[in-house]
């Protein structure tokens, strides 16, 4: 039996995130799986950071799309999340991209060290946004700065 994941949450920044989140999707490098992500993240302050997966020859040296957006974040000074687009199907269009794309194990760790459990998190397919989660529902009971008393 396979859960039900939550309904989408139309926040007045997401229709602006999920178009970033495209256009990287857009320029991902994902030669090898030809699954093509792409993540956009806005601030508290509203700016946006964008970033799209990066694949390499030598596999484990690729970065997610969380990843590469988080990157731009933490250069430009930014250190909070208040919600993300991620958005990712294989680059044939023709091929099923029913599933839902959400963020790795390693990103929602990533992506708690930046957010507070209530984080909205948007999980799209081309079409629009599909799941809204938030950072505890894909991260219960997680690790982050608190624990180390930061």
């Amino acid at each position: 039996m396979t859960a039900t994941p939550p309904a989408p949450v139309p926040t007045p920044a997401v229709p602006a995130l999920f178009t970033t989140a495209a256009a990287a999707r857009d320029h991902a490098h994902a030669p090898y799986s030809r699954f093509l992500v792409g993540a956009a993240i806005r601030t508290p302050d509203g700016a946006v950071f964008a970033g799209g997966n990066v694949e390499n020859a030598a596999y484990p040296q690729g970065q997610c799309a969380e990843a590469s957006a988080i990157g731009a974040m933490v250069a430009a000074g930014a250190r909070r999340i208040a919600e993300i687009v991620v958005i990712g199907a294989p680059a044939d269009p023709a091929a099923d991209a029913s599933g839902l794309c959400t963020p790795c194990g390693g990103c929602r760790q990533r992506l708690r060290e930046f957010s507070a459990p209530d984080t909205l998190i948007h999980v799209a397919g081309p079409e629009g946004v599909r799941a809204t989660f938030t950072m505890d529902q894909l991260l219960p009971f997680s690790f982050g700065p608190d624990n180390l008393s930061f």
